[in-house]
């Protein structure tokens, strides 16, 4: 959890990106102007969605003359995004007009009273219904059945492997692990064999954010025997405490770090280690195995600031599998962002006009393709062209039929936080398994209240 400081400190740069984003006292959104607020990574230079956007405004405004679209662009950690967002969306005077969301934390941003319903436009609009059911749910309030937003994409995380380290510790490639203790019996022949490479990376830590959550933890977490009720309980509306499979999962995350499988701790509870990652670790060979997400392609191809063409003949894919192999035998996670429109908006109307045209079928494929991201419409997620636009989009994109999603509630957050926080002490050694379990279990009743939560099953 970030320190108070560290949230002042954010609520503060937020104030002051958005008394310089809308001017003084104005949203710049009245008339025939939409102003547009989407994330920009921390110290990336990845500029896939800012050059994409740019060519939709031009397209946009040549059809529409006389319009104006203002692309603002919020370069911050993930958890600073959204607490920036919620502090631009509080005040007519700074809400932008479209702003880029985690589906994960829309129920918490409902619940806030800072998104508009969207079903007034979506019921006139014809291509909602290319839109896949899962999709619309992950923007659908879980309060009221509202429409809250547009999937933009999706994604799904597997793990990824370096074809040549494998073959040189002595793993026979193509490489797919049947359990969790194939995939650290592999990482323990790494580090015997390859000394100076790292054998795998899981993401941990409060600074990792969702990175930690859903790649670490929830991969792990939804592979055990009680799945989809590892976490959340749907059919008691609870949140699970208490399981062997919370356990486990901590387990699996101590065992790579005490064993030293992993990178240096100092490293991996670096804020920019994902960007390490992708950019150094893998494109260097100094990474053998990454559980990671489909997107990981957009930090080698030829727009991205280190292109690494060769990756496509080292990498190799798996999918992440289940605990002891239990059926389905692989597990995957699923999140993805969309388009909302704040519910103190000034201009809401030509903001849904912007929204269509950026997700029609065409745009849509464009934007998958170059972003390496799963399609959230089914005409698009069928389309040869999209497949074969990155090699892995076939590999990534079938992984949806066992994939998992977040819980849309807003208490997620404070959830997943405390997922964090479990995960860094048993990393840096601080709290046995045990004891950060039980310190997870006592964050979520305090986060949640005693009477929502229920005693797991394993």
């Amino acid at each position: 959890m970030r320190s108070k400081l560290a949230i002042v400190t954010a609520l503060t740069a937020a104030t002051a990106l958005t008394a310089t984003a809308c001017g003084s006292g104005s949203s710049g959104s009245s008339g025939k102007t939409v102003k547009v607020v989407y994330w920009q990574n921390l110290n990336s230079s990845n500029k896939l969605q800012a050059n994409y956007l740019a060519s939709m405004v031009k397209e946009f405004t040549k059809a529409n003359p006389g319009t104006t679209v203002k692309l603002v662009p919020v370069t911050a950690s993930e958890n600073d995004y959204y607490t920036k967002i919620q502090l631009m969306m509080r005040s007519p005077s700074t809400a932008p007009d479209l702003v880029y969301e985690d589906t994960a934390l829309i129920n918490s941003d409902i619940a806030g009273g800072y998104l508009k319903p969207l079903d007034a436009y979506t019921a006139k609009w014809a291509d909602w219904s290319q839109y896949a059911t899962a999709a619309k749910g992950a923007v659908t309030g879980a309060s009221d059945g509202k429409v809250y937003g547009v999937p933009d994409n999706t994604d799904t995380r597997g793990i990824w492997y370096n074809k040549t380290l494998l073959a040189k510790a002595g793993i026979s490639v193509p490489w797919q692990p049947k359990t969790w203790d194939d995939v650290l019996a592999a990482a323990r022949k790494i580090k015997a064999k390859l000394p100076g490479v790292t054998p795998m990376n899981i993401y941990t830590g409060t600074a990792g954010g969702e990175a930690s959550s859903m790649q670490g933890f929830e991969m792990l977490l939804y592979g055990t025997p009680a799945g989809d009720k590892s976490l959340y309980d749907a059919s008691q509306k609870k949140w699970v405490v208490g399981s062997q499979g919370f356990k486990d999962a901590l387990g699996f995350v101590h065992t790579v770090f005490s064993e030293k499988l992993g990178p240096s701790v100092d490293q991996a509870l670096g804020a920019n280690f994902g960007t390490t990652v992708g950019t150094e670790l893998i494109p260097e060979g100094k990474l053998a195995i990454d559980i990671d997400g489909s997107w990981m392609p957009n930090n080698w191809g030829s727009t991205s600031a280190k292109p690494w063409s060769a990756w496509e003949s080292t990498m190799g894919t798996a999918a992440m599998p289940t605990q002891n192999g239990q059926a389905p035998g692989k597990t995957s996670m699923s999140g993805g962002w969309a388009w909302s429109i704040p519910a103190k908006a000034g201009n809401a109307d030509l903001a849904w006009k912007f929204l269509e045209s950026i997700q029609t079928k065409t745009n849509s494929a464009k934007w998958n393709a170059l972003n390496a991201t799963i399609a959230t419409r089914t005409d698009v997620a069928t389309d040869e062209t999209y497949l074969k636009s990155v090699p892995t989009n076939e590999f990534f994109t079938a992984l949806v039929a066992d994939t998992h999603y977040r819980p849309g509630l807003p208490t997620y957050n404070q959830v997943s936080t405390a997922i964090q926080k479990a995960m860094e002490s048993v990393t840096t050694g601080q709290a046995s398994v045990d004891k950060a379990a039980a310190t997870y279990d006592s964050d979520v009743a305090a986060a949640v209240g005693d009477d929502k939560t229920a005693k797991g099953t394993s």
